[in-house]
């Protein structure tokens, strides 16, 4: 089958890739149709987690065959992490931590940038007819967004600054000013910061806020360098929301984060529903984030334009 291959430290197109292996009882086979490339499998190809074979976990396809009927032949979406269904983790239903897990385009799992996939049916879940496909590529990443809301509380009189106008930080502050915090959404670009703008959320350029300014500060920031920016911009036990996923990692002095008590809340992936549902009722709107879209045979050239400074989101039509 046709997908995008990552070995060798070379993202290459070939027609010839090995289609996926018979599914499990447990599985599906999904014929992708949209994909959209994001941070993270960016930071892949510059070597993150190590990973070998199809990249991609940000996805919308049409189920082809499944052990549940209700998914055969609809729209589905997919979250990325396969548990082994035994260890605690697993049983505790927090599969997302399971040691033995395998993550969709990440980690010993062929991904979204190819054909066909094969998921777990625990992981499905079925696309609102008010979704377009595209809008759909967005749920994995708008469902990272939400898990803030899952992981802290936020609260109307919460100052809290969204650092990064990429992909990421766009959705995450649209989903943060949900909640009625005291919200501004921080970046370089101001053609960027006007699509949460329009939306009612306070924007900065280039800021230059004072020391200790917000009770939450998260980095979307995608830089190495974000989490000094943060420490220096959260008060004393506030929290810091790590969302940036870096190959490399800067230095970070430990000793002010014990001193001034300063909470920091690791932050990966997110529920689906909610994600779904703000989709559907358009009350987080994703459109103005999709820059361009490559079919899959421009898939190389389509991850050098996503590398872009100031690029929005890149999709792949399958």
């Amino acid at each position: 089958m046709r997908a995008l291959v990552y070995q060798n430290n070379e993202l290459r197109f070939t027609r010839d890739h090995s289609v996926p292996t018979k599914p499990k009882y447990n599985e599906a086979l999904i014929r992708v149709t949209h994909a959209g490339i994001c941070g993270t499998d960016l930071e892949i190809t510059k070597g993150y987690m190590g990973f070998q074979g199809v990249p991609g976990h940000e996805f919308v396809g049409i189920v082809e065959s499944c052990g549940e009927e209700r998914f055969v032949g609809k729209r589905v979406v997919g979250e990325i992490n396969v548990g082994c269904g035994v260890c605690p983790s697993c049983l505790n239903r927090r599969r997302n931590h399971c040691p033995n897990r395998s993550v969709l385009g990440i980690l010993n799992k062929d991904g979204a940038f190819a054909e066909q996939l094969t998921l777990s049916n625990k992981n499905l879940h079925l696309v609102p007819d008010l979704v377009t496909d595209e809008e759909a590529v967005f749920v994995e990443p708008l469902a990272a967004a939400f898990e803030i809301t899952q992981q802290i509380p936020l609260r109307p009189t919460d100052k809290v600054c969204v650092m990064g106008d990429g992909r990421l930080g766009l959705l995450v502050s649209q989903v943060l000013a949900l909640t009625g915090c005291n919200l501004v959404a921080a970046g370089r670009y101001e053609e960027k910061l006007a699509i949460v703008k329009e939306r009612g959320i306070d924007t900065t350029c280039n800021p230059d806020f004072p020391q200790n300014e917000f009770d939450v500060v998260v980095d979307c920031s995608g830089s190495a360098a974000g989490f000094d920016l943060a420490r220096k911009w959260v008060k004393p036990r506030g929290t810091i929301v790590l969302k940036t996923t870096v190959a490399e990692r800067e230095a970070v002095d430990l000793n002010s984060l014990v001193i001034d008590e300063v909470t920091v809340v690791g932050s990966r992936c997110g529920p689906f529903a909610p994600a779904l549902r703000a989709l559907a009722m358009k009350s987080v709107d994703v459109r103005p984030l999709i820059e361009k879209t490559f079919p899959l045979e421009e898939g190389v050239e389509a991850f050098h334009y996503a590398s872009q400074k100031g690029a929005l989101k890149v999709l792949l039509r399958i």
